[in-house]
């Protein structure tokens, strides 16, 4: 089986089946009220990897193409997706062709055309500013608009899966009109259309005060007329995920939560109050610690946590990154912190089925004496202080992840887990916002990672992980030179892991396709990159009295927001 057969017969009315609709008139359902306890800190994703900024930004700005709750890709702006078998695609994959729904408008009532597409590219593909979806266009020459409502992607090379750019939350389509002054390096400096981008979704941006809050109303532009049936909303961000989950579930002041990574026991008793439904489904998201493998040393100035500054001065040697792996708990971690929504892993790919690796099941099993052994074979001897220590180097770490009472949680317990080997470890956790926010000039974000280890949940679209693999290719290591946008926040770079990367990209074969993506996440442990935790289930909550919510791990959760009605 090949690409060229998975996505013959998709139509237009794939989206239109999924609708709840309870009004016909656009508006009459008055005010939604949305919270994400981490705050918007902008509303342009190529800018930010945060979730809660692809995701606000989601009901705005469109991509041609989304992926609807089971995985499936479903046209969005676009009448079909194209394929070999309906001439869509080139029979030599090098080629795809889209054809975008005529009458489409930007919310500024102009005509959203093939013009947008192709300059959508240029914005991500400019050689003087780094994008942090540029993943999307790997092996991309050319992007063209063969007349206003045609465009014509080019690749170097075959490509079995094609749905790389302009496909899912992460890839929408910007305005040409709006952002032509904001290529390359100035992309940053735009904050009025960072802020409030034009766009073709449901809501237009209102009022955006970043790691605040977040007002916006019905495009009145929006292409069916009797959607959004809300006429206004509120995207509220900050606080934590307890309270977030409360005012839901208990007080019933918001409509809809994200991410309710709380205890389960509490959830539990807080959905008993009656106003709301907590929901949840597995998808790809792994929480996982990244290891710096470069230095972070402060005393290095710029080139701080940069392939310049030099290796990190023990996180390199992989006998320290495996025990640091084995001295993990993660069935207690997954138990305490996630309940029913979390399984212990050992992979940074564990979905789809095909994909999954079991390769790496030694993490699954605790094993502090196996630990101490790896250290101690390595080398790695304890000081009076309890902390090991080789050639005057000691065992000692930064261990910095977001504010939130689970990952707080997570941290005491690997934090004890590494002091019983012989690891110091100092915990340092930073506010969502900013830890996931596009700031460039903080020191705190996820993409600098002035720290040793640091933890979060990273995730991908679609079903298909070429993209996302990529994440860990050598050019995609964030550094001052691209303004600290990239995904590979390890710093890893390896010439094996490149050459998996290509061939991915150039083979069909599904079978094919999946040994070689498990062959690119075995290497990654290998390597020890990263050490993955959990594969948790995305949880969240809506109230009682709101229908038309399909929770979708596959694509924004806030997808099909424009279905959303009162109940």
């Amino acid at each position: 089986m090949d690409y060229r057969r998975l996505f013959i017969g998709c139509a237009g009315g794939a989206v239109l089946a999924l609708a709840g609709s309870a009004n016909a008139e656009r508006g009459a359902d008055g005010h939604v009220n949305i919270i994400y306890w981490q705050a918007a800190s902008i509303l342009n994703p190529f800018l930010s990897g945060g979730t809660k900024d692809i995701e606000s930004s989601s009901m705005v700005i469109e991509p041609l193409a989304r992926y609807d709750q089971d995985g499936n890709m479903v046209p969005w702006l676009v009448d079909e997706i194209p394929t070999v078998a309906n001439g869509g695609v080139s029979e030599d994959l090098t080629t795809i062709t889209w054809a975008i729904t005529p009458g489409i408008l930007w919310s500024d009532g102009t005509p959203f055309t093939a013009h947008d597409v192709v300059f959508t590219a240029e914005y991500c593909m400019h050689p003087e500013g780094g994008c942090q979806q540029s993943t999307s266009y790997s092996d991309v020459t050319s992007v063209e608009a063969l007349d206003d409502l045609t465009v014509k992607v080019t690749f170097s090379t075959a490509k079995p899966f094609p749905y790389g750019p302009f496909v899912g939350a992460e890839s929408p389509i910007i305005q040409k009109a709006q952002f032509q002054d904001c290529l390359g390096a100035k992309a940053p400096e735009c904050t009025e259309q960072n802020f409030g981008p034009i766009g073709t979704g449901p809501f237009r941006v209102v009022e955006f005060r970043a790691n605040d809050v977040i007002s916006m109303e019905a495009n009145p532009n929006y292409r069916d007329p009797s959607k959004p049936h809300f006429a206004t909303l509120t995207f509220k961000g900050g606080g934590d995920a307890a309270a977030a989950a409360r005012s839901v579930l208990e007080t019933g002041e918001f409509d809809y939560a994200w991410n309710l990574q709380i205890d389960p026991a509490i959830l539990s008793q807080m959905e008993s109050a009656g106003k709301g439904t907590v929901i949840a489904a597995f998808g790809t998201a792994v929480e996982r610690l990244m290891v710096n493998l470069t230095n972070p040393s402060p005393d290095l100035g710029d080139q701080r946590s940069t392939v310049k500054g030099g290796p990190h001065p023990f996180l390199t040697d992989p006998a320290v990154r495996r025990a640091l792996s084995v001295a993990i708990d993660r069935n207690l971690l997954s138990e305490v912190g996630y309940g029913s929504a979390g399984k212990a892993t050992c992979n940074v790919l564990p979905a789809p089925a095909i994909y999954a690796s079991t390769a790496n099941d030694e993490c699954l099993v605790q094993d502090i004496d196996k630990a101490n052994q790896i250290l101690d074979e390595a080398g790695w001897a304890r000081g009076s202080d309890g902390v090991r220590a080789k050639d005057g180097v000691r065992l000692s770490i930064l261990y910095q992840t977001s504010t939130n009472a689970v990952r707080q949680d997570t941290q005491a317990l690997v934090k004890q887990w590494w002091g019983e080997i012989g690891v110091e470890t100092e915990l340092k956790n930073i506010d969502a916002s900013v830890f996931f926010g596009g700031d460039q000039s903080s020191p705190d974000t996820f993409q600098k990672f002035y720290a040793d280890i640091e933890m979060y949940t990273n995730l991908f679209s679609g079903t298909d992980p070429e993209t996302y693999m990529n994440n860990w290719t050598c050019d995609e290591i964030p550094s001052p030179d691209n303004n600290w946008l990239g995904n590979n926040m390890p710093r890893y770079c390896s010439s094996d892991y490149d050459a998996l990367a290509s061939e991915l990209g150039g083979t069909a074969d599904l079978a094919e396709r999946a040994r070689i993506a498990k062959a690119m996440n075995d290497l990654l442990m290998k390597d020890g990159a990263m050490i993955p935790l959990i594969h948790r289930g995305r949880v969240s909550s809506h109230s009682n009295a709101l229908g038309g919510v399909i929770l979708n791990t596959w694509d924004s959760e806030l997808w099909n927001v424009a279905d959303w009605h009162r109940q």
